[in-house]
């Protein structure tokens, strides 16, 4: 039934997508339907695969490096009280400068390789990941800390065996999100400049008026944010398996 939910799903979206396309008598170069898609998904199957490769290549190492250095800063401010003063600031001021903004920039100085795209990612997942750390750290059940200082637990190991693995379900939920939105990162890099990736085809299958390469590139790049995400959450289910939840809207 897990396997079969999605494939209903996903049937269904087609189904509606070929409803509305027949009904509307769209032109197939504003928005072509499922079948013409994937059409070209087969057609053009070694071009989408080799720059989905990239693309897969960007979004996984901005997710590793994004979650490291979320991990990095979160452990650092709720750890040290003056690096708590210094970094939230800065923190919620990088927030309010849109990530977008910085594509051009990052491309400028990094060039027109995966090092752009890279950055761009891990900019994006390095937000949810450090605010949903930090969260967990600094809501760790008072009195598992106060029990801990009356052992006369010292600093280091109150943080690694009390606060981290009570705020591990905090942080999954952070990269739960980072791998939602990681692809957003790496697409828009490749939209500013690039010379592979997902996102390039889909810019210039668009200047040649290929609609139908478009959609497939588009295609492809949900089903591999879905894989990603499945694999994630799955893997953070493992690893936590203290982790509180409801499980009846996942039950047959």
């Amino acid at each position: 039934m897990t396997v079969l939910r999605p494939l209903v799903i996903l049937l269904g979206l087609l189904g509606i997508w070929e409803i509305v396309v027949r009904a509307t008598a769209v032109a197939p170069y504003i928005l072509p339907g499922p079948g013409r898609v994937l059409r070209a998904v087969f057609d053009n199957a070694g071009l989408l695969l080799g720059n989905a490769a990239v693309t897969a290549t960007e979004i996984v190492l901005g997710l590793l490096a994004g979650t490291l250095l979320g991990c990095g800063s979160a452990l650092l401010i709720a750890s040290f009280r003056p690096a708590r003063r210094w970094l939230l600031p800065v923190l919620v001021v990088s927030q309010a400068i849109p990530v977008f903004a910085l594509a051009p920039i990052l491309v400028l100085w990094l060039g027109y390789g995966l090092a752009s795209k890279i950055a761009m990612a891990t900019l994006i997942i390095y937000f949810p990941v450090t605010a949903a750390f930090f969260d967990g750290l600094r809501r760790t059940e008072p009195g598992w800390l106060d029990l801990a200082r009356t052992m006369d637990g010292r600093r280091w190991a109150v943080l690694w065996h009390i606060r981290v693995p009570a705020a591990l379900p905090a942080l999954a939920s952070g990269l739960r999100v980072a791998t939602a939105v990681a692809p957003i990162g790496a697409i828009v890099g490749e939209w500013v400049g690039a010379g592979a990736g997902l996102g390039f085809l889909m810019l210039q299958a668009n200047a040649r008026m290929k609609v139908d390469v478009m959609f497939a590139a588009l295609f492809v790049l949900a089903l591999f944010a879905v894989g990603l995400y499945s694999l994630v959450d799955r893997g953070l289910r493992r690893a936590i398996p203290w982790q509180v939840e409801d499980h009846g809207e996942m039950s047959p």
